[in-house]
């Protein structure tokens, strides 16, 4: 018999839900099998699938060692060469401006260069995440931006900032600001509003004044920060955070980010990649803004936090403005 305690990073789930991260390779049948047959227990009693599991509670497996290790997933660590580029941290979060080119998390679940390895890595090194100890959580990011897109990724360093947080977005109650460069001139600030459609073998997304079936409706917030004869410095504020959203809405009303090879200019892309080597679009997350967290998490409302551009954006932004 192998006895669990839950921590308070495993606390308030379902108990079926964590078995299900404790084992698993384990097949959902099983679990719920041995449940059943009291072969697993909580507190040493006979226990539903959907109970709450608390900080401090006890699940008994009565289980062989050998089955227990067999849909046991042991976290590995290797060392990362991605240095998080840190701009807030505290015991709770950790915010991060990620580069042009890397992944927000790894897209084959292999270890690698990306933003949350890296994290992982780096809080390991400092001591604060031991996966010996945790039992199922494991530090996590809680939005992603295109490879290509650089600025702020929020991670979470406990289980619950990760639900705070995660609620806090759904609820959208952090605000956050992007940067970008688009053709042609935009004088006034606006809302602009469509449905968004995607191709998932294309991975590109279609916007329509009118819905479609599937379709999702979409707010983006613009406020132009400055103007030239041919293009305009934007902050879009991201009212609903869709795939694409921001490279597709602007196209889709005649202003492409320059450097978008997917929804932009071809010409006036290879301009830019001439002149500055520009090789993805001018599209940077610089800016979030907390609000309306709770008292766990209170101390950031009404803080904001911006991500300095790459040195690349930053010369021409200056040159063109």
């Amino acid at each position: 018999m192998k006895e669990v305690i839950i921590n308070k990073n495993d606390s308030d789930q379902r108990l079926d839900r964590f078995l299900r991260k404790y084992l698993p390779k384990a097949p959902k049948n099983f679990i719920y099998k041995m449940i059943r047959k009291k072969n697993i227990k909580l507190n040493d009693k006979k226990a539903n699938p959907d109970a709450i599991i608390l900080e401090g509670d006890t699940i008994q497996l009565y289980l062989a060692d050998e089955t227990i290790e067999k849909f046991r997933d042991q976290a590995k660590i290797r060392r990362n060469h991605l240095i998080p580029n840190i701009i807030y941290e505290d015991e709770n979060i950790i915010l991060i401006n990620k580069p042009v080119g890397i992944l927000s998390h790894s897209a084959n679940k292999e270890y690698g260069n990306n933003i949350v390895d890296s994290m992982v890595h780096y809080l390991y090194e400092k001591g604060e995440y031991n996966p010996r100890v945790e039992k199922t959580f494991t530090p996590a990011i809680c939005n992603r931006l295109d490879r290509n897109t650089s600025g702020i990724i929020i991670g979470a360093k406990n289980s619950l900032s990760l639900r705070e947080i995660n609620n806090s977005i759904k609820k959208r109650n952090i605000n956050k600001y992007y940067k970008t460069i688009v053709e042609g001139v935009i004088n006034k600030d606006m809302v602009i509003e469509g449905f968004l459609s995607k191709d998932g073998e294309l991975n590109k997304v279609e916007i329509t004044d009118k819905g479609k079936v599937e379709s999702k409706k979409i707010w983006t917030g613009i406020k132009v920060l400055d103007t030239s004869s041919q293009y305009s410095l934007l902050e879009i504020e991201l009212i609903t955070g869709r795939t694409h959203q921001i490279r597709a809405h602007l196209a889709s009303i005649g202003h492409p980010l320059i450097g978008d090879v997917k929804y932009g200019n071809k010409n006036t892309n290879k301009y830019f990649r001439d002149k500055y080597d520009l090789q993805s679009q001018f599209l940077h997350g610089y800016k979030i803004k907390f609000k309306k967290l709770n008292e766990y998490l209170g101390y950031l409302n009404e803080k904001e936090f911006i991500a300095k551009a790459n040195e690349k954006f930053l010369k021409i932004e200056k040159e063109l403005f």
